[in-house]
């Protein structure tokens, strides 16, 4: 296994980047999402890497063993909640295991898998990032004190958002089983959430009603399809 890491602890953290010697694998697929935490990461000190999947994210921790572990709990191949059980019961335990959700209500699922704390989406507010993480470090790698938390939050490149829009459009175009598609509806209301996009966030919705009436989607499902492709048409050719 890869020992980089455990010689980037031996970096001391300071004041300005308290999070200095970490790596933090990132489990997510929202490119819009992954470039905030990147950001975040940056401010902070800490070395990140990024796996889009829970086979993605096997593969990184066969090889190496990250700090912190923040995964959202919607994935392309399953549910993050199984990578979380993973990761507590294994050993050695990760330190800091964190789990993510555009829906708030899955703090309870989260710490009981097995996670240290739980973040909601859209993770962008630079003392939160920084607070959830360290909470849970030892004494000797928390930065000197006393420390002012920073006022900032990130904004993500939104090309990043639109990689995220232009898969959502494929991903409507294709028939979908009904599994597929409450990933596809997950998946798209993070990204309206993280691009702090209400009418496409009430388009979701509409679907999921829809859905959950046990009528057919069909009539919503277009015309979330067609809002996702205006969205892409205003923000230019790719």
């Amino acid at each position: 296994m890869d020992t980089t890491d455990s010689v980037l602890l031996t970096r001391t953290p300071t004041a300005q980047r308290p999070l200095l010697g970490l790596t933090v694998l990132l489990v997510e697929d929202s490119r819009f999402a992954s470039e905030a935490v990147r950001l975040l990461c940056l401010r902070s000190g800490a070395r990140i890497r990024r796996a889009d999947s829970l086979q993605t994210a096997q593969r990184h921790l066969a090889v190496y063993r990250p700090s912190v572990c923040l995964v959202d709990l919607g994935l392309p191949d399953g549910s993050g909640l199984d990578l979380i059980r993973d990761l507590a019961r294994g050993g050695p335990r990760i330190p800091v295991i964190i789990g993510t959700s555009g829906d708030e209500t899955a703090h309870d699922a989260v710490i009981r898998a097995g996670a240290d704390g739980f973040l909601a989406k859209p993770i962008d507010n630079l003392a939160a990032f920084q607070t959830a993480i360290l909470q849970h470090l030892p004494a000797d790698r928390q930065p000197p004190r006393p420390r002012a938390l920073p006022d900032e939050r990130v904004e993500p490149d939104r090309i990043a958002l639109r990689d995220d829009l232009s898969q959502i459009a494929r991903l409507l175009g294709q028939p979908q089983p009904d599994r597929s598609l409450s990933y596809v509806m997950q998946f798209l209301g993070d990204v309206a959430r993280n691009g702090k996009d209400n009418d496409l966030s009430r388009a979701v919705r509409a679907v999921e009603i829809t859905r959950n009436r046990s009528q057919n989607p069909h009539a919503d499902i277009a015309a979330l399809s067609q809002l996702v492709q205006q969205r892409l048409a205003a923000s230019g050719p790719l």
